[in-house]
C-alpha cells in the first residue's frame, strides 16, 4: 500500500476533523468566544495560506523590475520546493542554467545539491525549499551588487516568514555573508552554527565550489556541515 505524504496526511486529518465537528456540534469543548479551538481548525488554513502567499511572491518576482537585472534576465528564479519545509537552502544568485530554466540549482551544481540532500540527508528535493539571495542572474555570474541585493531582500524575508523553517543552510560565501551581515571568509563561517532572526543557520560550500575542488578535505567539511543540519532537524 502506498504511504501518504505528510501533506496528504494533513489534509486527511483536516477532513476527518471537519466531519467530526459537523457531526458533534455542540458537544465539542468551546472557547469563551464560542469558536472551535484553534488546534482543531488551524492546520488546513495554515497550509492554504502558505501556498497562496508563496504564489503571490512568485508572481511578484517574475514581474519584478526593481533593479537593472530584469533587463538582462531570461527568467527570474523565485525558488521552489515545499512551502512549509523544515529546511531552506539559500544560494547567491541564479546561474546560466537557472536563468534559462527559471529554476534554482539545476545543471551540475543542482545535481550535486540533490545528491547531498538525498544521500547525505535522507530527504528528497521536494521536501526542502531552495532559493537565492538575488532572484535574477547577474551578467557574467558576477557577485550581486548592493542595490540588487536590497531590491530582492524583501522577497527572501517574506519567503522565510511564510515557510518558517527549522534550519537554514547557506551555500557559498556570498549567501552566508549577506544573511549574517559580515565580511568574514567562509573558512571562518562554516563549521559553526549561526543565527538568522532566531533560526539556526549553517553555512557550507556552494556545490560549484565542490565541483572545482572535489578533495577529501572539502568532502569531509561538507559532510560535517550536513550532519549539523540533520542534527537540528531531528531535535
Amino acid at each position: 500500500m502506498k504511504k501518504n505524504s505528510p501533506r496528504e496526511e494533513l489534509r486527511e486529518l483536516a477532513d476527518l476533523t471537519l466531519r467530526y465537528v459537523r457531526q458533534e456540534g455542540d458537544s465539542l469543548p468551546m472557547q469563551p468566544s464560542g469558536k472551535v479551538p484553534d488546534d482543531i481548525s488551524q492546520p488546513a488554513a495554515v497550509e492554504l495560506d502558505a501556498d497562496k502567499e508563496m504564489a503571490s511572491i512568485d508572481a511578484a518576482v517574475l514581474a519584478c523590475e526593481k533593479c537593472p537585472l530584469h533587463r538582462t534576465r531570461t527568467h527570474a528564479v523565485p525558488g521552489e520546493g515545499d512551502n512549509k519545509a523544515k529546511l531552506v537552502f539559500i544560494g547567491e544568485a541564479p546561474g546560466g542554467n537557472e536563468d534559462r530554466q527559471g529554476r534554482p540549482f539545476v545543471g551540475r551544481s543542482g545535481e550535486l545539491l540533490t545528491k547531498i540532500i538525498t544521500d547525505g540527508m535522507g530527504m528528497t528535493r521536494e521536501e526542502v525549499y531552495i532559493t537565492n539571495i538575488v532572484k535574477c542572474r547577474p551578467p557574467g555570474n558576477r557577485d550581486p551588487l548592493p542595490g540588487e541585493i536590497e531590491s530582492c531582500h524583501p522577497y527572501l524575508v517574506r519567503q522565510l516568514e511564510i515557510i518558517q523553517p527549522k534550519v537554514i543552510c547557506t551555500l557559498g560565501r556570498f549567501a552566508a555573508q549577506c544573511l549574517l551581515e559580515t565580511k568574514a571568509p567562509l573558512s571562518r563561517l562554516r563549521g559553526k552554527q549561526a543565527d538568522y532572526n532566531g533560526t539556526p543557520l549553517i553555512p557550507t560550500y556552494h556545490p560549484a565550489y565542490l565541483l572545482r575542488n572535489y578533495t577529501k578535505e572539502a568532502r569531509r567539511q561538507v559532510w560535517d556541515d550536513v550532519s549539523k543540519v540533520v542534527e537540528i532537524l531531528t531535535i
